[in-house]
């Protein structure tokens, strides 16, 4: 299997691992995978996306960019719109399964080019038919050792919605809200998040 943006240095998406992403002598590597159980209770296999699932992850993105819920995208999402968010400039794209399927999803990237660019940016996703079990939780907590294991030392988020039902899930782990973006999108506030990881 190939792995979306694959990070420097990564162990195989195979590489046998302990709870909790652990691999061996203690450290860990961005592409490995394991499960996790969420606080709902469901058994979830994070990991490296995979090429197979690429339109999985396209279908689920274009489902929330038509309910335009969380993410600036106009509907239709069109591929090249997908592939300059989740595919292209990327750094890793990490996967949410359950049961073999697609659940969610995050990326991580760099925020800002050159001499800023140890600072990531990351978005994520959770299907509609999960949402409320625990899933984005495990999404979010992963981003954030994984995000220093591919080299970023802080996370940001450049458009938080108001409405945006994650927000205190982001304060929960460690975000703080660094600035207002007036009426960014169809005239609500979105917020700019940070964090150091």
């Amino acid at each position: 299997m190939t792995s979306i943006g694959a990070a420097r240095g990564a162990a195989p998406i195979g590489d046998p691992v302990a709870s909790g992403a652990e691999a061996a002598g203690g450290h860990r590597h961005a592409a490995v995978a394991y499960e996790r159980t969420s606080r709902g209770g469901i058994a979830i296999h994070i990991g490296p996306l995979v090429t197979t699932e690429v339109g999985d992850l396209f279908a689920l993105f274009a489902d929330v960019v038509a309910s335009g819920d969380g993410y600036p995208h106009a509907p239709p999402l069109t591929r090249q719109v997908f592939d300059s968010t989740w595919v292209e400039p990327v750094t890793i794209v990490v996967a949410a399964r359950i049961e073999g399927a697609l659940a969610g999803a995050y990326y991580l990237k760099p925020n800002f080019a050159g001499k800023a660019a140890h600072i990531a940016n990351a978005g994520y996703v959770v299907d509609v038919a999960h949402r409320g079990k625990g899933i984005g939780r495990v999404l979010v907590e992963d981003s954030i050792w994984r995000a220093a294991a591919v080299g970023f030392d802080a996370v940001q988020f450049n458009l938080v919605f108001e409405s945006n039902r994650a927000r205190s899930l982001y304060e929960e782990l460690g975000w703080e809200v660094m600035g207002r973006v007036p009426a960014a999108v169809n005239g609500e506030d979105a917020l700019i998040y940070y964090r150091r990881v």
